[in-house]
């Protein structure tokens, strides 16, 4: 086995026979060429935060003002509000020094507490709270202390004597990301390390790009996994939906939390998490950018400007009350492009979709003419306004995926100095005057509980978190006071979270929740109803849940839907499938259904087919069901219930019912994402014959030739046995599973399930199953997108690792994920990862699908 610290000795830099490493991402012989003349490029030198302030148009309503500029602070990424009023800054000082990264090694990162002294809005006192850090990027209070994360360690900072700096370190986590080293420069990615944490409702605290969660329980930290979100920022909106994206795609959102779709094996791609929220990612700039990456392809560029998203960053739901106007909607940075986006959100049937506030008119919120605004984060401050973090820099890109064009644009225009400026602004309302933060005076611990029903979240989430750490039995009644009967329907939806996370919540609490007002509070309720269950069906919690199936708002249904799953009362699964068929606008509903549905997809599937009086089989939305039942059964590989299918698939032709059978059996045909590996059953399954007779079933039985076999069946070959593993080869495989874990894992998922918008999956994989020819090759020099898996399209491109590993890594990388999650492939031995290693050493781009079809 490999051990973690010796891990990182294996992992190497990609050497690259190209000027920069970003080359390697170009099609062969594509020309970096600027596409915007030399003389329709303004000049971008650095300008003073007052002439800054100058450059920028900003929507009719909003002003922006000036919290915090240089010298307080320098290169800043990330900031929170302390409960005293100080302003908390992640100050990445070491980030990119000179287009070739070189210090970016060195302990210049900090975090600065800052403090407006006379109240009049703008910071004027810093204080550093911890120092030497490298690349710190993300920080969240908790507990009497701060949390920062700097790669690769998540560190506790605690004030033990009231000086204002930091003088305790408690190390929480080590895997926080991957320490930079400028020899390797492939192994530790800024814009992919973990990073904006946040204390969701739950009262676990999450981060974007990173697997687990933390919360601090009695002065102890606990740990548990989730799943893999975004890349640089992460938000919430009043309902507990988080919100996030990638560089090039503006929003992303988990209808449904992620842990739901996570409990039933037989359904590994449920919808419902990372659902793309935005209707397109076209952005509109205020100057030219020709200073982006790519900017010499024309798909990049509009009349010079950045055509679609390509550097989104710092999602943030403003949830502050200075700003009503604003209230719900979601806010995107964009540094390559200089502007904010403001996007609207609209809830409806069950999801949520934004648009660009300002698209009608083709414009943003907020943009400037200065190439050197960099906005890369938000925040709701106590005062109600929203802060824009801005790096303030003319070099971005990080050399990881610097192109030389980019390098060239930015030598030839002096980008790179000067180096440590940063502000950051609030935006305030324009025309009528807006609370300055200051000093805000001591709050006492009972005082926390009124402030849950503060119209601006910042002061309810503070609160929140304050009660839940306190867990002071004394309050318990004055918080249930909140939770039953605040004015706030959000601060009731608060109140319920510091008794849960308290460990104080009752199940009276808990009823009255399901039966507010508010749709809001009611989903709270459902979800909180789980600590209840299971419990039977003549249980009031459960009974009161039950109805809320029928619930007036969409939100509230799915919710009960994915709350009853907890609950797994059988006797409930035939109405909520008829929820399911009734509300079939609801686009996640059947997903939440199924997702609750372990070990009774089967009662289910032939309870609905023997009821034809309330399942007509002619119904559309009932068939469909039926198809999804179907689906997540043959997901479980199981023959015996492979067969059952087939022969109610039969019945059901027997009896006239040719939409049935047809339903059923599409649920057994491969789509976009699912395995394509045989199901073995043991003889010709009953009704086979009959549906061959019939032209639309012998349609779909074609299709499954080469999916459901059996011995002997025609035009089959023989499936020959598994070989086990030698003990060379399950030596490998082991560190297979702990290379897979640190190098592959963020992107592919550690269950091979991959993410939306960022991998395709591994589990069933054409490409894992297939030749070893390819799989090698891609390991070695990456692929380039797009790439079709399972069916479905997946764009982007994977780098790659032959310089950071070995052939005996590589070789077992590729051991474990042929023979992990039920695949059956061969294992994969050194000599061959060598042998193309040095048959492939002059290839130096990476390879296109089209090249790697060609080997068999």
């Amino acid at each position: 086995m490999i051990s973690p610290a010796r891990l990182l000795l294996f992992l190497a830099a990609f050497p690259c026979a190209l000027a920069q490493i970003g080359d390697r991402s170009d099609k062969a012989g594509e020309v970096q060429k600027s596409l915007v003349p030399a003389d329709k490029i303004p000049p971008a030198p650095a300008l003073t935060p007052e002439q800054a302030l100058k450059s920028f148009t900003v929507a009719p309503g909003f002003k922006l003002e000036l919290a915090a500029t240089e010298p307080l602070v320098q290169e800043p990424v990330a900031i929170a509000f302390a409960p005293d009023g100080r302003m908390f800054v992640v100050e990445m000082r070491g980030y990119m020094p000179d287009l070739d990264g070189n210090g970016e090694d060195l302990p210049t990162g900090r975090v600065s507490a800052l403090t407006d002294t006379d109240g009049d809005g703008r910071y004027d006192r810093a204080t550093i709270f911890a120092d030497n850090l490298v690349l710190p990027r993300a920080i969240a209070f908790a507990g009497d202390g701060v949390l920062v994360g700097a790669p690769p360690e998540l560190i506790f900072f605690r004030d033990t004597d009231g000086d204002g700096k930091a003088d305790t370190r408690e190390i929480v986590a080590t895997d926080y990301g991957v320490r930079v080293d400028p020899k390797r420069p492939h192994l530790a990615n800024p814009e992919r390390a973990p990073n904006s944490l946040l204390w969701a409702f739950d009262n676990w605290i999450y981060s974007a790009a990173y697997t687990k969660k933390f919360r601090r329980v009695n002065g102890a930290w606990e740990t548990a996994p989730t799943t893999f979100r975004g890349q640089w920022g992460l938000t919430q909106d009043d309902a507990g939906r988080l919100y996030y994206g990638s560089n090039s795609d503006f929003l992303r959102v988990d209808v449904i939390f992620a842990d739901y779709l996570g409990r039933n094996p037989n359904y590994p791609r449920l919808a419902g998490t990372n659902v793309n929220g935005a209707d397109n990612q076209l952005v509109w700039p205020a100057r030219v950018n020709p200073g982006i990456n790519r900017g010499y392809r024309p798909e990049m560029l509009r009349d010079g400007k950045l055509k679609e998203f390509t550097a989104a960053c710092g999602w943030w739901i403003y949830r502050g009350d200075l700003l009503p106007e604003l209230a719900g909607n979601l806010f995107v940075a964009e540094p390559s492009g200089n502007f904010v986006r403001r996007a609207v959100l609209k809830s409806e049937n069950g999801t949520v979709r934004g648009r660009n506030a300002y698209a009608d008119e083709q414009r943003e919120f907020i943009a400037s003419t200065d190439e050197r605004f960099r906005p890369v984060s938000f925040a709701t401050g106590p005062d109600g306004a929203l802060y824009i973090v801005d790096l303030y820099r003319g070099v971005l890109q990080h050399r990881i995926s610097l192109t030389s064009y980019l390098r060239k644009q930015s030598e030839d225009r002096g980008l790179n100095d000067p180096q440590h400026l940063g502000r950051i602004y609030r935006v305030v309302p324009d025309g009528r005057p807006a609370p300055r933060v200051g000093r805000i005076a001591a709050v006492k611990l009972a005082q926390w509980v009124e402030k849950l029903s503060h119209p601006n979240a910042w002061w309810r989430e503070t609160a929140q978190r304050v009660l839940v750490e306190a867990r002071d039995p004394a309050l318990t009644g004055a918080v249930r006071a909140v939770a039953l009967h605040g004015s706030l329907a959000q601060g009731r939806v608060h109140a319920l979270a510091v008794l849960d996370g308290a460990g104080a919540l009752d199940r009276a609490t808990v009823l009255g929740a399901l039966k507010d007002e508010s749709p809001l509070v009611r989903a709270a309720g459902l979800r909180l109803a789980e600590r209840f269950l299971p419990a039977g069906l003549s249980d009031e919690l459960v009974q009161r849940m039950a109805v809320m199936t029928r619930d007036e708002s969409a939100e509230v249904v799915l919710q009960a839907v994915l709350s009853l799953g907890q609950a797994s009362v059988r006797t409930l699964d035939q109405e909520n499938a008829r929820v399911v068929r009734e509300q079939a606008a609801n686009p996640f509903l059947g997903d939440a259904f199924l997702s609750g549905l372990k070990g009774r997809e089967l009662v289910v599937l032939e309870e609905i087919a023997g009821d034809r009086r309330a399942w007509p089989v002619d119904d559309a939305n009932g068939n469909k069901l039926v198809t999804g039942l179907a689906r997540g059964l043959v997901a479980s590989r199981d023959g015996s219930v492979t067969e059952r299918i087939i022969t109610m698939a039969g019945e059901a032709l027997a009896a006239g019912a040719s939409k049935r059978a047809v339903a059923l059996l599409d649920g057994l045909i491969p789509t976009a994402g699912m395995s394509r590996r045989p199901i073995m059953v043991e003889k010709q399954p009953p009704g086979w014959s009959a549906l061959e007779k019939n032209a639309t079933a012998k349609a779909r039985l074609d299709r499954l030739k080469d999916v459901v076999v059996w011995p002997g069946k025609p035009g089959v070959a023989t499936i020959a046995a598994t070989a086990p593993l030698t003990p060379a080869q399950a030596v490998r495989f082991e560190q297979g599973r702990t290379l897979f874990a640190a190098v592959c894992s963020a992107c592919h998922q550690a269950n091979g399930r991959g993410l939306e918008g960022l991998a395709p999956p591994l589990l069933d994989s054409e490409w894992v199953l297939g030749t070893p020819e390819r799989t090698v090759r891609i390991v070695l020099n990456g692929v380039r997108g797009p790439i079709t898996v399972l069916g479905k399209v997946h764009t982007g491109d994977m780098p790659g690792f032959g310089a950071a590993l070995n052939d005996e890594q590589i070789a077992s990388i590729l051991t474990y994920v042929r023979r992990e999650w039920g695949h059956t492939a061969a294992p994969v031995e050194p000599a061959l990862v060598a042998g193309i290693r040095s048959a492939t050493a002059g290839h130096t781009d990476a390879w296109s699908p089209e090249e790697l079809n060609l080997l068999r």
